[in-house]
């Protein structure tokens, strides 16, 4: 071993397999993440897969808290930026998701992400937040931001998503 080597590290982890939309009937958006923050619907695979959970939801306002851990990194040493826009699009559309009445979905059309700083393990906590700028019949426009727990800009993105009536 190289003195930039670090010895192996494991990590293991559990999900549900996602149930598609029939455990939704009868749920706005909002009830339905409500019921995924008070854990009783089991969260998506991405958020065990990338360690991130709902940390609050309100109408057209979703809010997703990360620990930053070596399994983020890339190979120049900090957080992947993919993991950086998995955290933003999460809050984006689930703010969008929050706002839509019972059996009305959506999906993204576009994500714009902006990185401001690096995030590293150092880094701590960080959240992402986001809200509906705009919310037509059949776009939405979403923003967020990822901050860390000192409130310093990280990134900020932007996503249209299209409402699937």
């Amino acid at each position: 071993m190289t003195d930039v080597e670090a010895p192996p590290r494991e990590r293991t982890h559990q999900y549900t397999e996602p149930r598609g939309a029939a455990h939704l009937a009868g749920r706005s958006g909002l009830e339905v993440m409500q019921a995924l923050a008070a854990g009783e619907l089991p969260a998506p695979p991405i958020s065990s897969t990338l360690g991130f959970e709902l940390e609050s939801i309100e109408s057209g306002r979703a809010v997703f808290l990360l620990q930053p851990e070596f399994f983020h990194y890339n190979p120049i040493g900090s957080v992947h930026g993919g993991v950086y826009a998995t955290l933003l699009d999460s809050a984006m559309g689930c703010a969008v998701h929050s706002t839509l009445p019972e059996g009305v979905g959506y999906t993204s059309l576009d994500l714009s992400v902006k990185f401001l700083r690096r995030m590293t393990v150092d880094t701590g906590p960080v959240r992402a937040t986001g809200w509906i700028v705009h919310a037509g019949r059949t776009t939405a426009l979403a923003r967020a931001e990822l901050a860390d727990e000192q409130g310093r800009l990280l990134a900020d993105g932007t996503s249209t998503c299209l409402i699937l009536r």
